[in-house]
């Protein structure tokens, strides 16, 4: 229990329970926080989740005329808040015990009375329900690994295969076990679950009993060093893991069997827990995994990832939109794998479905479009990065290579025609040294305040000097030569460099001529761009089909 557990001015709520004692949304709370000055100040918690005094809460709804009849239910979470503080899953791990009738830790008078009272008013399963709920919404924003949000569950269960009535289904890492449930959602559904926090397996056992799943099995127990079902072989495993872990026990676990596609990184903890729930696939069996989007392309799964693709094990990778998972903006994955059937052949496949949901609201349609899909041969994706991201495929596909390389071609034809007027006309001069007979320093014209520096070129300070002319001399190899120095650097401000003396009339003629040639110098780094552009676009369209050669 928590310094923040018990409170001197009574029990505390979340703003997301103040939204349920008023019954609105958690942005209107978050509304009122800011509108209102005499809103309860926090009397515990954190900066990003702060907790309320009830009391007071319930004092400012009455004040405001926003407050509504605290339920039973409510009063029963708030002895339990009280009670438990942010050791909540070891209240709901023992309130589920007492409402199965199997043994536990006695409940807290206050909490054990009021679930003897919600038991004998209704169904002990909507009272579990009703609780997991409140717990999947407090969790959710601090991002636990003990609860998968609802989008990803949504996500899950749309892209999982169809399952038979007697299928069996796993998950490694399990939590409260909600992913796991919602996908074996028949009652005749075999489940298997292992989760490494023991009041987190207790509650997701307790919670399928009273919910009459007499065919799940959950134990607490962390599944890659301490596998409680070595040989289980699963129709689906389903997995959430756990995002960003180094230390899952790669030292000791380097032998083992179930890195049959290689053994993991450190820092790829997430293709250790992908590795394990393939192992406890059947012939045929499915794995869909939640994964970091790093995990499509990061260098060091580069050689599991090949493994993966290499062997038609990976089906099917989709981006999912961003916000799905809630406690971050970041996209995620979902990896679906599957296992080889028994017939050699009978199943293989020489491509990878690719979906791209990134553009698509967190609670849009999970339905891809067919701009959103790609069926990309297994060859294109063995290159030397393995990347697996749906984004950076879809893209090349999708792309209107025929309209971006005419467009291409148009612009660079019309620069060449420009580039050519823009040399200026040149004729026979007096030869060269002609004109270093008469030469003044920009030190000089510098001190006589007919050259100013508002950069690192030279400028004309005077109507005496054109700018153009002045810097095209300065620009020249003579004085590029005068203007280094002997360790070999180039200093571009050229105050050793000379320029001819020459009548205001002259000069500008010089600087027309040396102002078109810089600008055909950027027309010419343009082109260049523009060249390797056009030619990329025209290898990569005639290499993939979308361009062929006229005839």
């Amino acid at each position: 229990m928590t310094d923040n557990a018990v409170s001197p001015v009574g029990p505390l709520v979340t703003g997301s329970e103040i939204a349920r004692l008023a019954g609105v949304t958690r942005a209107a709370v978050s509304n009122w926080r800011r509108r209102y000055d005499d809103f309860p100040a926090p009397a515990g918690g954190a900066a990003n989740s702060p907790l309320y005094a009830l009391a007071e809460v319930q004092e400012w709804l009455d004040k405001q005329r926003k407050g509504q009849e605290v339920s039973p239910e409510v009063e029963l979470w708030q002895a339990m808040r009280a009670a438990y503080g942010e050791q909540m899953i070891a209240g709901l791990a023992a309130v589920a015990a007492a409402l199965a009738g199997e043994p536990g830790p006695d409940l807290p008078d206050a909490v054990a009375t009021r679930v003897r009272d919600l038991a004998r008013a209704g169904q002990p399963v909507d009272l579990v329900n009703g609780l997991t709920e409140r717990f999947m919404d407090s969790a959710r924003r601090a991002g636990s690994d003990q609860v998968t949000p609802e989008r990803v569950v949504r996500a899950v269960r749309h892209f999982a295969p169809e399952l038979p009535a007697d299928a069996t289904v796993f998950d490694p890492a399990c939590g409260i076990g909600v992913l796991a449930l919602s996908v074996a959602s028949g009652t005749a559904t075999r489940c298997y679950g292992q989760e490494s926090d023991a009041d987190s397996a207790r509650f997701a056992e307790h919670r399928a009993g009273l919910l009459g799943r007499t065919a799940v099995r959950i134990v607490a127990g962390d599944s890659l060093r301490a596998d409680a079902w070595p040989d289980l072989k699963a129709d689906l495993v389903v997995c959430d893991p756990p995002a960003g872990v180094t230390e899952w026990g790669r030292e000791e676990l380097l032998l083992d069997s179930r890195w049959e596609l290689g053994v993991p990184s450190k820092a790829e903890g997430e293709l250790a827990w992908l590795q394990h729930a393939y192992a406890h696939t059947g012939p045929g069996g499915h794995v869909l995994m939640v994964m970091p989007a790093s995990a499509a392309y990061r260098k060091a799964g580069r050689r599991i990832r090949s493994e993966l693709v290499r062997r038609g094990i990976l089906r099917q990778v989709v981006a999912l939109p961003p916000g799905t998972a809630t406690s971050h903006a970041l996209p995620v994955h979902l990896w679906c794998l599957r296992r080889p059937g028994d017939k050699a052949g009978a199943d293989t496949n020489d491509t990878v479905r690719l979906v791209d949901l990134t553009g698509n609201g967190p609670d849009g349609c999970l339905e891809p479009r067919p701009d959103q899909v790609a069926d990309v041969p297994l060859i294109e994706l063995l290159d030397d990065t393995v990347d697996l991201t749906p984004g950076t495929h879809l893209r090349a596909r999708h792309r209107d290579y025929p309209g971006e390389y005419a467009a291409l071609r148009e612009e660079l034809e019309d620069l060449v025609r420009r580039l050519a007027a823009l040399l200026p006309e040149l004729v026979a001069g007096g030869g060269p040294g002609s004109l270093d007979a008469a030469t003044t320093s920009i030190a000089d014209l510098a001190r006589a305040g007919l050259v100013a520096y508002e950069g690192p070129e030279p400028v004309s300070a005077s109507e005496q000097l054109d700018t153009d002319y002045l810097q095209g001399f300065v620009r020249s190899s003579v004085n590029a030569r005068r203007s280094t120095s002997a360790s070999g650097t180039y200093r571009l401000d050229g105050r050793g460099s000379r320029i001819p003396r020459m009548g205001i009339d002259d000069q500008r003629r010089y600087g027309s001529a040396f102002r078109a040639l810089t600008a055909f110098e950027e027309g010419l780094r343009k082109a260049d761009e523009l060249s390797r552009r056009l030619a990329e676009i025209a290898r990569e369209g005639l290499a993939t089909g979308a361009l062929a050669p006229r005839e």
